[in-house]
């Protein structure tokens, strides 16, 4: 029986990974210029940490988590979603007691069992920011700015943020009263889920995916959340739009916009782009680290897809390439220099030159053609004549041009010129 990859996974593999490997340099580098540092949290958590922070009326945790029991007994679950165990460890751990405000951002694999679609995975990959300790408007429109500036960097086009506002325990209390007055004699008409959420969370209504309810919505004219905000959320609402409109970012409020998380309160937005679902979103979530055990504290963070971005960069026909090269290919034109080839492979390595040479007893034309197919920059030849003279023949393959080089000075001659092209093709 021949063994295949789980549904709704993947395999990355060479040719493939190097975007990969792009984006996430990407993703670290902008994310290092505002003063970010990543956080690494266990791929499994105990499940009680997403039922109370996630939250028991999302899809996520509904109908979406692998849960199984552990051989203790214990009930656990493979991450869903990267801000519960950011926030787990945040308390956990007593980062808050640092008294700075803690940016942070992750990298790695979630899990959710859904219908394998493009762009979407039973095991997917997000990066994500979180940022615990500041409840300012300010640091609402970093973040935002920050989500779009990853995905702009990475080469999507036509990007634009739909921004609203969910409201705090204040306004919230007020809107759920209405929409259950309002909506308690159709309760029959709308869809099982939104019966449920009319009781625990109505706002999450407005995230439904039956058209349906939405005409219910309308027709009993159900209150967006912005209708009913409390006077601080108003102004706090206001405050991060007209900082998203000093910093030039591209938004437009969008009142039905909820989110599929029951954790967010006031701030919330989604990254789109015209043709494609959402790309990348976040919020804030002012209440979660008490949810699970921490001091009162703010927090907002966003997430983004790595499959999604890359398959929404390939439908606008982008790309992210970065050809894996070598500086030095190592050729052996006999036996009698296969050490010596071994010796200098580990010299330039330990110069952090990249080296590499063939394993297959190939001929010398044949080792030119990987040389190339690795993209090498020089050709190191070694053979009888090399040996005899102390000096290495070096072909620089963009020029063709060939030198003789003392071995003593062979690392520092290709060091210097692998350097110099760096610089010169930044400069340019």
């Amino acid at each position: 029986m021949e063994i295949q990859r789980p549904r709704g996974t993947a395999d990355l593999l060479p040719g493939t990974v190097e975007a990969w490997q792009v984006l996430e340099r990407i993703v670290r580098d902008t994310l290092a210029t505002a003063n970010y540092q990543e956080i690494r949290t266990p791929v499994f958590e105990h499940t009680e940490l997403f039922e109370r922070g996630v939250g028991d009326t999302t899809d996520i945790v509904s109908k979406e988590m692998y849960t199984f029991e552990d051989r203790g007994g214990r009930s656990v679950t493979l991450r869903p979603e990267g801000t519960a165990g950011v926030v787990r460890a945040y308390v956990e751990n007593k980062l808050y007691g640092q008294g700075n405000i803690s940016k942070l951002y992750y990298i790695g694999p979630m899990f959710r069992y859904e219908k394998p679609q493009k762009g979407r995975f039973r095991q997917f990959h997000q990066y994500g920011v979180e940022v615990l300790g500041a409840d300012g408007p300010a640091i609402d429109a970093e973040v935002i700015h920050l989500n779009l500036t990853v995905l702009q960097r990475i080469g999507l086009k036509n990007l634009q943020v739909e921004l609203n506002s969910v409201g705090c325990s204040v306004c919230r209390p007020r809107h759920k009263a209405q929409m259950v007055a309002l909506l308690t004699p159709r309760r029959d008409e709308l869809c099982k889920e939104c019966q449920e959420r009319l009781e625990k969370n109505p706002l999450r209504i407005f995230d439904c995916k039956n058209e349906h309810c939405h005409t219910v919505l309308k027709e009993v004219g159900a209150p967006y959340i912005t209708d009913v905000l409390c006077e601080d959320c108003s102004e706090h609402f206001q405050s991060v739009q007209a900082y998203l409109t000093a910093m030039s970012v591209p938004f437009v409020v969008q009142k039905d916009l909820v989110r599929g998380l029951d954790y967010y309160t006031r701030t919330a937005w989604e990254v789109t782009s015209p043709g494609f679902t959402t790309i990348a979103g976040g919020g804030r979530y002012n209440g979660l680290v008490e949810q699970v055990g921490g001091p009162a504290t703010a927090g907002i963070g966003f997430g983004g897809g790595i499959e999604r971005a890359l398959w929404v960069l390939a439908e606008q026909g982008g790309s992210l390439t970065d050809a894996q090269t070598v500086d030095a290919f190592v050729a052996v034109a006999d036996t009698s220099a296969e050490r010596t080839a071994m010796a200098v492979l580990a010299t330039l390595r330990g110069r952090g030159i990249s080296a590499d040479r063939d394993y297959q007893g190939r001929g010398m034309k044949s080792q030119f053609k990987l040389a190339d197919r690795m993209n090498a920059k020089f050709v190191v030849i070694l053979g009888e004549a090399e040996l005899a003279s102390g000096k290495a023949t070096v072909k620089d393959l963009a020029t063709g041009q060939q030198e003789e080089v003392p071995f003593a000075e062979l690392a520092s001659w290709i060091e210097e010129r692998v350097k110099g092209a760096a610089v010169g093709g930044h400069e340019a």
